[in-house]
């Protein structure tokens, strides 16, 4: 038997809705507006919901009665249910009584633009308070594993050194060789002109050694191991166990982001070595292929042109490079909520932090540097 409903109004003020038949999703979903907007009725003062022709019964039955019975109360509206199953009732009441999820829009309030600016302000305010005391936490924690009293386990801190050293090797020299002859072919197109071929190596060799190789392999990592990390430790705290760690005195700073900070702080700077190499093996190829250079010029020019220094300021970014990876992934991953959404938002704000974070440092030191003279 299909559903029904008949809404009728007596002139004492009282609104009737006889409900009858099987209630079930199969049959689809009733549409509340009707009863809504008889109910907003100022001449209405109780409703009456008549169910005792009812039939079967499931979730579309308390899906079409909630609004209405919403609507009814917040015009202070007297409601009566007659012959209306209980279970009815008490999912209505239950679904009343959850109150809205924190940070749940409210949908009669639509702040201002100086409001949006302050709320927003704030929020950034407070994320850079607690992303500085996280680095706080994690120094403290260095500070105890100088002193040989940091609590961690030396097989995780192997682990994240294969994970973040070996297996990154696959992408990194994929990315090294195809950047290494993107410069080189660049280059060769300008200085053939001039009859200047064989700056290309000067080209290769200095942009390989001060930006492309650090860039490169922290990008790389950040969208890696950065997102790895984040999405370990915000599973982690789905399943409590960072509160486990608490409960046990354990610091989760020493036991979880100790070992990952230290394998890339480890392996950045030999990753960007092995960057290096590849990019400039990759700028050889096509030097020798396109300009016809020998391998021996093309790098007793590089020799000759590139000291370093310039390879010294590479490995440099490359250890803070490691470090912002490391504090960005971790940070978003203890800091993550307890959901799998949250997980995802959380391993996608790393890369996002950690991407940033390493461009903007690559500025700085590229600024200080170029202003002293190096």
């Amino acid at each position: 038997m299909g559903k029904s409903i008949k809404i009728s109004q007596e002139d004492t003020g009282t609104l009737h809705i006889t409900l009858a038949g099987d209630w079930l999703l199969t049959g689809g979903l009733e549409n509340p507006a009707t009863g809504i907007e008889r109910v907003s009725h100022a001449d209405i003062r109780q409703l009456v919901v008549d169910g005792r022709d009812l039939g079967e019964w499931d979730s579309t039955l308390v899906s079409y009665l909630l609004p209405i019975t919403a609507a009814a109360q917040s015009r202070r509206i007297g409601i009566e249910n007659r012959d209306v199953p209980e279970g009815v009732v008490r999912l209505i009441a239950l679904a009343q009584a959850i109150p809205a999820r924190p940070g749940q829009l409210d949908s009669k309030h639509k702040p201002d633009f100086t409001e949006r600016i302050g709320s927003r302000t704030l929020s950034v305010y407070s994320q850079f308070i607690a992303f500085a005391t996280f680095i706080g936490t994690t120094l403290v924690s260095i500070g105890h594993w100088l002193r040989g009293k940091a609590v961690y386990r030396r097989a995780d801190l192997l682990a994240f050194l294969s994970d973040c050293g070996p297996a990154s090797l696959g992408i990194v020299t994929l990315i090294s060789v195809l950047i290494g002859m993107i410069l080189a072919f660049v280059g060769a197109v300008q200085l053939e002109r001039f009859g200047a071929s064989i700056y290309v190596a000067s080209l290769v060799g200095l942009a390989m050694a001060r930006e492309m190789a650090p860039m490169m392999t922290g990008i790389i990592m950040a969208g890696r191991t950065g997102a790895a990390f984040a999405a370990q430790l915000g599973s982690m705290q789905v399943n409590e166990e960072i509160d486990a760690l608490k409960t046990m005195g354990v610091a989760p700073a020493d036991f979880l982001v100790l070992p990952r900070t230290l394998a890339l702080v480890i392996m950045m700077p030999l990753l960007t070595i092995y960057a290096n190499l590849m990019g400039i093996l990759g700028g050889g190829l096509v030097s020798v292929v396109m300009l016809d250079l020998s391998w021996t010029l093309y790098f007793e020019q590089m020799i000759d042109s590139v000291p370093l220094r310039h390879f010294a300021i590479g490995l440099f970014k490359s250890v803070i490079f490691g470090i912002l990876i490391a504090l960005a992934g971790c940070y978003m991953g203890m800091n993550s909520g307890r959901s799998a959404t949250a997980v995802g938002r959380a391993t996608t704000a790393a890369v996002v932090l950690g991407i940033v974070l390493i461009i903007v440092f690559d500025a700085l030191v590229t600024i200080v540097t170029t202003v002293l003279g190096i």
